[in-house]
């Protein structure tokens, strides 16, 4: 691979299978908004975090980076330096490339947290986060902020988690709050989604899924059509982008 001069101000997603991504189409745009010539957005597909050396030098001009699946946490021994909220919650998805080196956020738990705040109710005391990734951190500690009790799901758990065999009704109706942050039902798999007992959900519930497109995933219909509050990832999305946006230029 040749190295890329290319642009005097350039960002980019690092991840695995991306072509789908938000990031690129979101930024690209607001370049073209903002008429910001030599800006620009691109996809860098890894097959595992160790080519990320040779990616940075292969690209001159990086100013910033997004990280997405599955690298959010194993990107954190290539940082110079990581965000005191960013080390707390264990997850990058933010890289701000400076003169003095490589600066790890997360903001994430940023756009969660001010998603999900407008919907917050007295009765959301317990919720259930399906998946263990680096998404997940970020909604945990958010919901930790906010004097919500924590219960992970997943199909491999540890120590204090539950696998998904273990979801009944008198854990969905005590968990009014549950949160899918796995890639279960993203495009074009659109009819995959986690496996909890959706019979037990009700009005009381809040449904929230990480993934944006599309836009109403199998597993947020299945909480609409019992009544259950639905929200998608992507004002998440928007507001994260955003906040590395301010970073980047900070």
């Amino acid at each position: 691979m040749e190295k890329k001069e290319g642009e005097k101000n350039k960002f980019g997603l690092i991840g695995r299978n991306i072509d789908y991504s938000f990031s690129k189409s979101y930024f690209t745009k607001k370049f073209n908004i903002l008429s910001l010539d030599g800006y620009s957005y691109e996809n860098f597909h890894l097959d595992t975090i160790l080519e990320f050396p040779e990616l940075l030098r292969l690209n001159s001009g990086l100013k910033g980076l997004n990280i997405t699946i599955p690298y959010k946490e194993k990107i954190i021994p290539f940082l110079d330096e990581i965000d005191e909220e960013a080390a707390k919650i264990g997850a990058v998805n933010t890289i701000h490339l400076t003169e003095t080196g490589l600066k790890g956020f997360n903001t994430d738990a940023y756009g969660f947290k001010r998603s999900l705040f407008p919907h917050l109710k007295s009765n959301y005391t317990n919720a259930l986060i399906l998946g263990t990734g680096g998404a997940s951190k970020a909604v945990a500690y958010v919901l930790d902020q906010l004097g919500i009790d924590v219960t992970y799901v997943s199909r491999n758990p540890k120590i204090g988690q539950l696998a998904y065999s273990d979801l009944d009704k008198e854990l969905i109706e005590s968990n009014k709050i549950c949160i899918n942050c796995t890639p279960l039902g993203t495009y074009p798999d659109v009819l995959a989604k986690p496996s909890i007992p959706y019979k037990y959900l009700g009005p009381d519930h809040l449904l929230y899924d990480l993934i944006y497109n599309p836009s109403k995933t199998a597993f947020l219909k299945e909480g609409e059509i019992r009544g259950a509050t639905i929200i998608n990832g992507s004002q998440m999305l928007e507001l994260q982008a955003e906040k590395a946006w301010d970073i980047w230029n900070s």
